[in-house]
């Protein structure tokens, strides 16, 4: 990839690359960027940036669903619940937890990941901190209320904050590496579950254990990330002039139609009108059910199998670990393929499966299918979270709108939570078959419209084919030359 000047007037007109494979004008003579320093920028990506995101999300992860591993040691009994009210607690934490997306993903773009992101990780740490204290189900829902907010934000966040770093082309499986950290997350708490439950303290129980150390790093963990997260590839620490100057070219090749742009409302929600977002909401308030369901249950789930709290948390970890590695295999696939829609819905397809097992057998006489059932839902429940906001991210060129679109579809998929857990009640146990089957529907809800969306993509790419007389791919388009995006003559979608 090479570089050359322009005779563009001005010194401040905006980055833009050309069809030569990514030229980059700015008014100035750049020197040649070749594909050692792209490599390297990516390289240094992969071992500073998407580490630390990825360890920031697993506290995430970790401080929201150890509710249920609480739940496994009698917190309800310390606490004096009644009836429903801890799936109370965790449907009322999904409130905040999906509206309050929005406006911080949109204090995101305008103040930027490096101080929004560590700064809701400080605030949702100490909550999780301070639940330890709580003396009763009053106390400890309004903690879980202000742990919603902070928590909201954060994925949403980190899914824009990214598309600012990597291409179209390499978002899904770096997503899925962050977003992977959700599913070791789940089996680092049933581990350490697993050993605080054996602690024998009179006057600290192991559950506020539990709250204390998961609380307590994720606090330390935020105070490093202040010093860690740059703003942009501009002004990252851990980059070179040349590599800088890589991720802007790259960035317009196949990411963005302008770098750095203001901040802008009117941007923002400027693709609210068409049909295809109403497309995206539907989508994205279906497809996380599953995730909620599995997430929030699995250690009730796996309850059912009839065995000890101890061995409940520990056999948690293995279907957790699995799905991680789907989820990798998947999104690896989807991004080589640079295809998602059959992608997520071979993923939504493996959890609908799962489901349908729990649901309509008898689970203490087939303990080994209904763990075998456990790895489907976790293998097919978490890698849709991945693909879905890569591939709406992919179709949409302007920094604005994806901040303010992600941050909506991700906090209505928070919204969803609340089906499950209201599904969920102490009623239905042990067979949760209307939490099995709500979930079940809105998989199939999705799968429809994943379908009807990828097709009409792909007839639609098809046919502009025709009607130009080209043969065009999404990636044979650089995507600085789509001003006008879908109304450009030669967009593509990302399918």
């Amino acid at each position: 990839m090479s570089l050359h000047s322009s005779d563009m007037e001005g010194k401040n007109q905006p980055v833009s690359v050309s069809s030569d494979d990514g030229k980059v004008e700015e008014g100035q003579t750049y020197d040649a960027i070749n594909k050692k320093s792209e490599r390297s920028y990516v390289r240094k990506l992969d071992f500073y940036l998407l580490p630390f995101l990825s360890l920031m999300y697993f506290f995430n992860s970790v401080d929201r669903s150890n509710l249920g591993n609480a739940e496994t040691d009698g917190l309800s009994k310390d606490l004096h619940f009644k009836g429903n009210e801890y799936s109370l607690l965790i449907l009322l934490f999904y409130v905040p937890f999906g509206l309050c997306d929005l406006p911080l993903n949109l204090l995101t773009k305008l103040f930027s990941g490096k101080i929004m992101l560590p700064t809701l990780m400080f605030a949702w740490g100490s909550l999780a901190l301070i639940q330890c204290a709580a003396k009763n189900f009053a106390g400890l829902l309004v903690i879980r209320l202000l742990l919603g907010t902070c928590e909201a934000g954060f994925f949403a966040g980190v899914v824009f904050y990214l598309t600012l770093f990597y291409t179209r082309g390499e978002l899904g499986f770096r997503l899925a590496i962050f977003f992977g950290s959700a599913l070791l997350a789940a089996a680092f708490s049933g581990l350490i579950s697993y050993g605080v439950f054996q602690i024998n303290n009179p006057h600290v129980q192991g559950w506020k254990w539990l709250f204390i150390i998961e609380g307590g790093l994720t606090v330390l963990v935020a105070l490093i990330a202040y010093f860690w997260l740059p703003g942009t590839p501009e002004n990252a620490w851990f980059l070179n002039a040349e590599e800088k100057l890589a991720a802007k070219a790259r960035s317009l090749r196949d990411g963005s139609k302008t770098v750095e742009s203001e901040f802008s409302l009117k941007q923002a929600f400027a693709t609210w009108k068409g049909w295809k977002f109403y497309v995206w909401c539907i989508i994205c308030f279906t497809y996380p059910v599953a995730f909620s369901t599995t997430s929030n249950f699995l250690p009730q789930i796996v309850a059912r199998l009839g065995y000890s709290t101890i061995k409940t948390n520990l056999w948690t970890v293995a279907p957790n670990a699995v799905g991680f590695l789907v989820l990798l295999a998947v999104s690896k696939s989807s991004d080589h393929f640079r295809e998602r829609t059959f992608h997520i819905i071979f993923a939504l397809c493996l959890s609908l499966i799962g489901m349908i097992i729990l649901a309509t057998i008898d689970v203490l006489s087939n303990k080994g299918v209904a763990y075998f059932a456990c790895f489907l839902m976790a293998a097919g429940a978490y890698t849709p979270s991945v693909l879905v906001h890569s591939w709406h991210n992919n179709n949409n060129l302007e920094e604005n709108s994806r901040a303010a679109n992600t941050g909506l579809l991700v906090g209505l998929g928070n919204l969803a939570g609340i089906l499950s857990a209201a599904t969920f009640r102490k009623e239905y146990a042990p067979v949760y078959k209307p939490t099995l089957i709500a979930t079940s529907c809105c998989n199939a809800v999705c799968i429809c419209f994943v379908l009807f969306m990828g097709i009409w993509m792909k007839r639609e790419n098809a046919r502009r084919n025709r009607q130009q007389g080209i043969v065009l791919k999404a990636e044979d388009v650089n995507t600085d030359m789509l001003a006008d995006g879908e109304k450009s003559e030669q967009w593509r979608y990302f399918t």
